[in-house]
């Protein structure tokens, strides 16, 4: 990396500049993007089989307002700076970012990131991604990866938690 970036959590200007820097050399960037809170096995195999798809793996963590918009007013569990941090310590995670905007799409990141590769687990096909024109028109592939069998999401787990009384 250059010197105004490093590896784990940067801002989004780095971010772009490290993945142009990273183009540049002949690797391929993946990007994918979610809301990772509370960690679990899923997550982690997810991003091993992510970095498997490309040289240089970004991922975009949602804000703690978007967690709350799209799941609901007790999400997070983890705050977003502990969750990127945690990210940033995985061996298959190279470069974090927050996804700050109170937007529903992952858009703006990939705009900025320009993948080679945009990288989404099994809830999505490349039809329903809302990204799916935008990684397309700055050239890039999608590659939609499945949901391992057996593994709970995260929302499984807070249930399993409370009914755990």
């Amino acid at each position: 990396m250059s010197s105004n970036t490093r590896r784990g959590v940067v801002s989004r200007e780095d971010a772009g500049k490290y993945a142009e820097e990273c183009r540049q050399n002949g690797l391929k960037v993946g990007f994918t993007n979610g809301l990772f809170d509370m960690l679990h096995s899923g997550h982690v195999d997810a991003l091993q089989r992510a970095k498997g798809v490309c040289d240089v793996l970004f991922v975009g963590v949602n804000s703690d307002s978007s967690a709350k918009r799209n799941k609901n007013d007790s999400r997070p569990i983890i705050p977003l700076e502990e969750r990127m941090i945690i990210l940033a310590e995985m061996h298959s995670v190279d470069v974090v970012l927050p996804f700050e905007e109170n937007l529903d799409t992952a858009d703006h990141l990939i705009e900025i990131v320009k993948p080679d590769v945009y990288i989404k687990g099994g809830d999505y096909t490349v039809e329903t991604l809302p990204e799916t024109p935008t990684v397309h028109k700055l050239g890039g592939e999608i590659h939609i990866m499945p949901r391992p069998d057996g593994t709970a999401s995260t929302t499984d787990i807070i249930a399993k938690c409370r009914n755990a009384k």
